[in-house]
């Protein structure tokens, strides 16, 4: 019998924002929140790792020492049931994301994409996903990316991306070092029936040098895409795209900076942004709302 780790966040509704969004910044396959009689929130976690949950732990006590923290064992059925509860579909640009429970949710719908949920990141819920395929959809509709074209999804997590790009008839490689997440891609491509024109293989952009796409999609961390820049750049041909999301607006000057080649090679970038849970509600205007250092960003080249 297997078991999953259980993490109960019980926060007073002062620490909420901040809780939620610790949880949002660590765990990227979702959660389940209740509103508690005492006025308190209760977000719990199920994760099969020890350690994921230990530094989420630790920056909580940190940071919410007021907050308790109840830590327990569940058999991994529990766990299951729960997440079908709460993976809801999601719209994101021409896309319908969707777990395989509720294909038939589809309606002959070209575009929606099937993803099982599992520790890999990508299940549509997280902003940079959305936005990813809201800049799929803007550049497919600007006629910027052909559709039988080429692609390479960079920290390719649960395919979702590459998936996406294969519904508009491209074929490509998703490449991530997460052996978990190439097993999870592997089984999403299968899923998706589209194992012939999608390439999964663990690895980074060192596996891909020499090579070019018609479209690069890199949705990871701002510090590995300022890192990789150089060796990101030249796998856009000419005339292709690119699109990098994983940041905030704080950071998006410097991603912009290590990337001003393609923008001379290519044009400038546009720019799409989000606010969600995982922005820092440390950073709050003095009305309490968020300030907008906090968007997540997505920039996709070329612009018109």
């Amino acid at each position: 019998m297997s078991f999953l780790h259980r993490l109960d966040i019980i926060a007073p509704d002062e620490d909420y924002p901040l809780a939620q969004a610790l949880v949002a910044r660590h765990i990227s396959f979702g959660w389940e929140e209740e509103s508690l009689p005492t006025g308190e929130t209760r977000i719990r976690v199920h994760c099969p790792r020890k350690d994921v949950l230990g530094e989420l732990v630790k920056c909580l006590e940190e940071l919410l020492p007021q907050t308790r923290l109840i830590h327990d064992e569940v058999e991994e059925c529990d766990w299951v049931a729960a997440w079908k509860e709460f993976f809801t579909p999601v719209a994101a640009g021409d896309f319908l994301i969707l777990p395989p429970w509720r294909a038939e949710e589809r309606g002959g719908n070209p575009l929606a994409l099937l993803i099982e949920p599992k520790s890999a990141f990508g299940t549509g819920h997280h902003p940079t996903t959305t936005l990813c395929l809201e800049a799929i959809s803007r550049l497919r509709r600007e006629g910027k990316i052909p559709a039988a074209g080429t692609f390479l999804d960079l920290g390719t997590g649960t395919g979702i991306l590459g998936i996406a790009c294969t519904k508009l008839g491209m074929s490509g490689l998703g490449v991530d070092i997460d052996p978990v997440a190439v097993a999870n891609a592997e089984e999403n491509r299968l899923l998706n029936g589209v194992p012939e024109k999608f390439e999964v293989r663990q690895g980074s952009v060192d596996t891909v040098q020499g090579r070019q796409y018609d479209l690069v999609i890199a949705n990871i961390l701002a510090g590995p895409l300022r890192e990789m820049a150089h060796d990101i750049m030249p796998l856009v041909r000419d005339g292709g795209a690119l699109i990098l999301s994983g940041f905030l607006t704080l950071q998006r000057e410097a991603l912009e900076q290590a990337y001003e080649e393609l923008t001379a090679r290519l044009g400038s970038p546009f720019v799409l942004t989000r606010i969600s849970a995982a922005s820092d509600p440390t950073r709050c205007s003095a009305d309490g709302s968020l300030c907008p250092q906090d968007e997540w960003v997505c920039l996709a080249w070329p612009d018109k």
